[in-house]
């Protein structure tokens, strides 16, 4: 469904209100940001770099804490980085997935079950006893995100995932995302850089000096891009 700036969401899955951040020795971040994304849906944050954009993930993910305004999130929660190898410890696919399960203190037979679901929804169960090492970029970051699958994670972030991906592996991600999102009721918020990846979201906030300034149908969003450099990713 195609929304416009004011029109009313569902239900959010995640919502943020009047959020503010300032690093201790450097200047405000984040000011009096506010966002809501419907649950069940895939929405893109757009920004130039310095616009906040990894500073709200990583609020959204409790890595850093806010020194005013309220986060409301569905979880658990799952995090993807820009580079994979921040984020794989395990020496091999199937242990990476299944380390994310200890706190859980399942059975053995319901963590194998979790992890080949889960490597599975991603297109990678026949990797399971590979070698991190021996993976491609594209495969370790649907690593992470089967990584966040197997902990039935409600929400996925994602922090600008294709960065370090070649072209075509940059557009497989996307539309596997987009795949999950629609297939399994998650929700998602992906920070990019790249317009090519909007054709995929549900919608798409665009964050500047700290705050959202627009936000709705991804199209119209890429137009305003295109014609205010001021404002461009």
């Amino acid at each position: 469904m195609k929304k416009t700036a004011d029109e009313p969401m569902r239900s959010p899955a995640i919502s943020v209100q009047e959020l503010c951040f300032r690093w201790s020795q450097g200047g405000s971040v984040l000011n009096s940001c506010s966002l809501e994304v419907p649950k069940g849906e895939f929405w893109m944050l757009l920004g130039t770099n310095g616009s906040g954009k990894s500073t709200l993930l990583r609020l959204l993910a409790g890595l850093l804490q806010p020194q005013s305004g309220k986060i409301q999130i569905a979880s658990p929660v799952g995090f993807v980085f820009q580079n994979p190898d921040h984020q794989l410890v395990m020496p091999t696919v199937g242990a990476d997935v299944a380390f994310g399960l200890v706190e859980e203190k399942l059975a053995i037979a319901q963590v194998r079950s979790r992890v080949s679901e889960a490597l599975a929804a991603v297109n990678l169960l026949d990797l399971q006893r590979r070698p991190i090492y021996a993976l491609s970029g594209g495969q370790k970051q649907r690593i992470a995100i089967a990584g966040a699958l197997a902990r039935q994670c409600e929400v996925l972030l994602l922090d600008e995932p294709t960065a370090l991906l070649d072209p075509d592996t940059q557009l497989d991600l996307v539309v596997q995302v987009q795949h999950l999102v629609k297939s399994r009721g998650l929700t998602a918020l992906w920070v990019t850089h790249r317009f090519e990846e909007l054709n995929y979201c549900d919608g798409a906030f665009l964050l500047a000096q700290g705050q959202v300034i627009d936000q709705g149908e991804p199209e119209r969003l890429k137009q305003r891009l295109m014609q205010e450099p001021n404002v461009a990713i």
